[in-house]
């Protein structure tokens, strides 16, 4: 297992795919979400594998109740009950953050010295409420020095078609946004998510790279919530991006 990882990031993170875990069926292989169906012991074993592979003890990965909204938690506790919230932010060592995602952009954010790191789970809801403005916040806040941000595997524009609704929403923030959507169907757009979220970070001052991975498009490597949707298929897996502090 080896997981997709950038030279912008200089703590030791990675962003996993589907693959290299013990999960069957709809979950197969690498499921890490643990509001699923799956067996409980497949994911915990994934969420294990995941850590171990970028160093990290299977123990300390913490993770959310993600919500889609703009929360941000700092120092998550190993073990604590999981917190309804959209990011976290810690300075402390070897706890790894674990950002769940099926489409959502998946962003991992580090200080240039790599000693304070942030997760981000961003769809669109979260980006346009301002969820990775509210991780560079927090982490400026506790001594971040210049940071630098890198968005996973998620679902890309070619993909993700969307309504007048969604659009509108995002438009009513901003309507210089409009250029992240492109013509689809009658009444459909076609919407930039990873590219929206490097907008939002560009305008204060995160330099982001974006991983090139489009979840919906490439079923062997990646879950993707609105394939399965698309074919009525159910419930699905969730792939994991961890991040944790340089030692």
């Amino acid at each position: 297992m080896i997981p997709f990882t950038t030279a912008g990031l200089a703590s030791p993170h990675g962003f996993f795919s589907r693959r290299g875990g013990v999960s069957e069926g709809a979950y197969g292989s690498l499921n890490c979400g643990q509001y699923g169906k799956d067996d409980p012991l497949n994911v915990a074993e994934n969420r294990s594998r995941a850590m171990r592979a970028i160093g990290g003890i299977p123990n300390q990965l913490v993770g959310l109740k993600q919500v889609h909204g703009a929360r941000v938690i700092l120092n998550p506790v190993p073990g604590a009950a999981m917190i309804e919230a959209d990011a976290m932010v810690t300075d402390q060592p070897a706890i790894g953050l674990g950002i769940i995602t099926a489409d959502c952009a998946p962003v991992l954010f580090s200080s240039h010295d790599g000693k304070i790191v942030g997760a981000a789970h961003a769809g669109w809801r979260g980006a346009v409420a301002g969820i990775l403005e509210q991780t560079t916040e927090l982490m400026r806040r506790i001594g971040a020095e210049g940071i630098s941000a890198a968005i996973g595997p998620c679902i890309h524009k070619e993909s993700y078609e969307v309504g007048a609704d969604m659009r509108q929403a995002v438009l009513a923030r901003a309507a210089e946004d409009a250029r992240f959507f492109s013509n689809g169907r009658p009444g459909h757009w076609h919407f930039d998510l990873p590219g929206y979220c490097a907008a939002r970070l560009a305008a204060i001052g995160i330099q982001t790279t974006i991983l090139p991975h489009d979840t919906l498009a490439d079923e062997t490597g990646y879950f993707s919530h609105r394939r399965r949707t698309l074919r009525s298929e159910g419930p699905g897996g969730h792939q994991i991006s961890i991040i944790m502090r340089r030692a």
